[in-house]
């Protein structure tokens, strides 16, 4: 057991609430500050008025509406149902209007847009190719349009001044058994936008090691591997992707803190697996709105990112489905600006941490926190004095 002997708050990380309290952020300098977004799934961000208008394109007639603004409220209604049978619909409702190259397209390059328009410099999306098959198109062709989006996005980004580099990473639903196949993707296009694999769906039942021979495969190449893991199920999920499926990056990784105890002098006691992720610095993938959402966290004041970021886990910020959390990074920030203080150092702070564990290469990494991050929020520091 490692035993810490009581919090401990650098300057280089974001300090315990009840050290002192600290105004909110305002709204414009947290949408103007750089933003690094390692967590966000493609077919969780679509404009609800871009759904409208693919469901007609394309003959998808199963939208319980469709006015835009009733159908983007209806989204977040049934995601904050809690009922799971509403939730998986909503995804339902969107990869239903992502089955055609230009469709796929369409919403890869809205992302993009929406995303750097947000303050998001670096961004790595994900999707699950196997979910856009259901009209022929070979997963390539699914592959490929996605890539091109992003590309068109990125341009048209910065035509508009806001510059956003995106990383595209492949899912394969653990519930399936194409992950193999989606592993060999992963190599075929990383030399053109696609940064690293993923698995996602239900964690209880499907535990990430019935998906062992992708992720051999894939460590055998030099791939990077990001997990859904310790956001519905726990942690033997968390061990399973540590230990076995050797992952690069734990995605939620919430329920990390069931292997932390919290001692009556207010220590804190890490388990063997929670101090073995920190240790090795393995990066957290945490979605606050999404897991309040889905019950894994009670509210943004009780969300284990707090306590994990006052023990120096490396800890993200990100969005999960900015559609059906009704969410954008800004507003991630926001939230945890009001519920712990965070200031601009502190977003800093978590910024670099996605930046430095983000699947691109460390020079294309160290550019973006010393010519971007660091100059921009410097500037913003200046301009709040």
């Amino acid at each position: 057991m490692s035993v810490e002997t009581g919090p401990v708050h650098p300057a280089s990380a974001p300090r315990d609430p009840a050290a002192g309290s600290r105004a909110v952020l305002p709204a414009d300098v947290v949408r103007r500050a750089p933003k690094a977004l390692l967590h966000d799934h493609l077919d969780g961000g679509l404009r609800p008025q871009t759904i409208v208008e693919l469901a007609a394109e394309t003959g998808y007639g199963k939208l319980p509406t469709t006015d835009a603004e009733e159908l983007g409220r209806w989204f977040v209604e049934a995601a904050d149902s809690g009922s799971l049978v509403r939730y998986l619909e909503t995804f339902a409702h969107t990869v239903g209007v992502m089955q055609t190259p230009e469709a796929l397209a369409r919403v890869a390059s809205e992302c993009a847009q929406d995303l750097a328009a947000d303050g998001v410099v670096y961004a790595e999306v994900r999707f699950a190719p196997e979910l856009h098959v259901e009209r022929g198109l070979a997963l390539t062709e699914v592959v490929e349009a996605v890539l091109a989006g992003f590309r068109e996005g990125e341009a048209a980004a910065a035509a508009a001044g806001n510059s956003i580099r995106v990383g595209t990473l492949l899912t394969a639903m653990r519930t399936a058994a194409r992950s193999r196949e989606i592993a060999e993707l992963v190599v075929v296009y990383r030399d053109r936008g696609v940064v690293g694999f993923d698995i996602a769906g239900a964690e209880a039942g499907f535990p990430p090691s019935r998906h062992q021979d992708a992720f051999d495969y894939l460590r055998g190449e030099s791939c990077h591997i990001t997990i859904h893991a310790g956001e519905a199920f726990g942690l033997p999920s968390i061990h399973e992707a540590v230990a076995f499926c050797g992952c690069d990056r734990l995605g939620h990784g919430v329920r990390i803190v069931d292997d932390i105890t919290i001692e009556p002098d207010g220590s804190a006691t890490l388990g063997r697996l929670a101090r073995y992720v920190r240790d090795q610095r393995i990066p957290l993938e945490m979605c606050p709105t999404s897991n309040i959402q889905t019950g894994a966290a009670p509210s943004y004041a009780e969300h284990p990112i707090g306590l994990l970021t006052r023990l120096r886990f490396r800890v993200t910020v990100n969005t999960d489905n900015r559609l059906m959390s009704g969410t954008s990074m800004s507003r991630e920030f926001l939230a945890l600006s009001e519920a712990f203080g965070w200031g601009l150092d502190d977003m800093r702070w978590v910024t670099i941490n996605a930046l430095k564990s983000a699947f691109i290469p460390f020079d294309e990494r160290l550019a973006l926190i010393e010519q971007v991050v660091k100059p921009r929020y410097a500037a913003l520091a200046a301009e709040t004095l």
